[in-house]
């Protein structure tokens, strides 16, 4: 340390010199970012350098691609819950309503088979050592904006992979055949498939499924591989545009309005589908299908059909727990999670398409 400080000794003095500046407001802040290649002190993993850290990248998926809230909308519920779920044909079957002028009328039994359940924990921690800790604490920061600390950056990418993993937990549900009714799906290959222009026709797919489904969809759910073939589809195309066109794309609210739908949602989310320790494998979270869904959190509050919610206990949590026998100078845990619990209730609110996509 001697030797570095006699060897840098103009560049240090040089750099407490801009320091003073920039705190009595002669020099802008910008300027101590210029600072970072002198005082760039090697103290363990976490790197002392404000204008690195200030543009380091943590790889994630950007909360606006992650669409699970919107397809599994989180309804709050104690820990353990219980819903009732009722026969579609006690909806649907008419009684004999004409009452005499003496009898009484026609007694109707409703029943329905309860369900019970409860929300699951999900979290995950992460060892933050306290010389990191120190090490940001200590180094030179601008007014505003700038590094933030290693503990907040813990718990950004903790709460991503948390989101993450339930985002492909939604997925999975939303694009599970045996949640939907056995005439509300439909496995697409070869010519009947979108991706072949010719011969399919996904406007008249999602229009007879639409009119299909006990429960009319107000919702459809793709993923980004079927949404951008779905999306330049010569007949939606032309649909939406009303006149023929050669080529050209649709917005997604051009064709919500179109199957006069209320949204359509597109799951954009990659995960890395390899074991640990092997080369990353990069795959959209949800893959190449398509779901109508009849989705609302008012309707599963009020004893009204819908595909399916979220329960929720609680909030998300995120919080510090001490570590002292970590490494040589102790540590901090973070740990971030949640509790809940996927839900599907009527699989008449649906309607699947495997498959959309070669």
């Amino acid at each position: 340390m001697k030797q570095y400080l006699q060897i840098h000794k103009w560049q240090l003095l040089t750099a407490v010199l801009l320091l003073a500046a920039v705190a009595l407001g002669i020099a802008p802040h910008e300027s101590a970012l210029g600072i970072a290649p002198m005082m760039m002190l090697s103290t363990g993993a976490f790197p002392v350098n404000p204008a690195l850290t200030a543009i380091a990248i943590g790889y994630r998926n950007p909360d606006v691609n992650l669409i699970a809230d919107r397809v599994l909308p989180r309804l709050p519920t104690p820990q353990k819950f219980g819903y009732t779920v009722y026969s579609a044909a006690q909806g649907y079957t008419v009684p004999n309503t004409k009452v005499g002028r003496k009898s009484d009328p026609t007694m109707v039994d409703f029943g329905g088979t309860p369900v019970n359940s409860e929300t699951v924990d999900y979290g995950l921690d992460d060892l933050v050592p306290n010389l990191e800790i120190k090490a940001w604490e200590e180094m030179p920061k601008p007014a505003s904006g700038g590094p933030i600390s290693p503990l907040a950056a813990s718990t950004m990418m903790l709460t991503g992979l948390v989101e993450l993993d339930r985002e492909v937990r939604v997925s999975g549900q939303v694009f599970n055949t045996n949640n939907f009714a056995a005439a509300n799906q439909s496995t697409l290959s070869g010519t009947s498939q979108w991706s072949d222009y010719t011969n399919s026709n996904p406007l008249s797919a999602l229009l007879t499924a639409l009119d299909s489904t006990l429960i009319r969809p107000n919702k459809l759910v793709l993923g980004q591989q079927a949404w951008t073939v779905l999306r330049q589809h010569p007949k939606i195309v032309n649909a939406v545009y009303r006149t023929p066109q050669n080529s050209g794309s649709v917005p997604k609210e051009g064709l919500a309005e179109l199957l006069e739908i209320d949204e359509v949602i597109i799951g954009t989310a990659f995960v890395n589908t390899a074991r640990k320790g092997q080369p990353a494998a990069y795959s959209r979270a949800w893959g190449k299908h398509a779901a109508l869904l009849s989705v609302s959190l008012t309707a599963a509050q009020t004893m009204q059909p819908t595909f399916g919610f979220t329960a929720q206990f609680g909030t998300r949590i995120a919080g510090e727990i001490a570590a002292p026998t970590k490494g040589l100078r102790g540590g901090t845990i973070v740990r971030s999670g949640e509790s809940v619990q996927e839900v599907i209730t009527c699989p008449d609110a649906g309607y699947l398409f495997q498959n959309c996509v070669s």
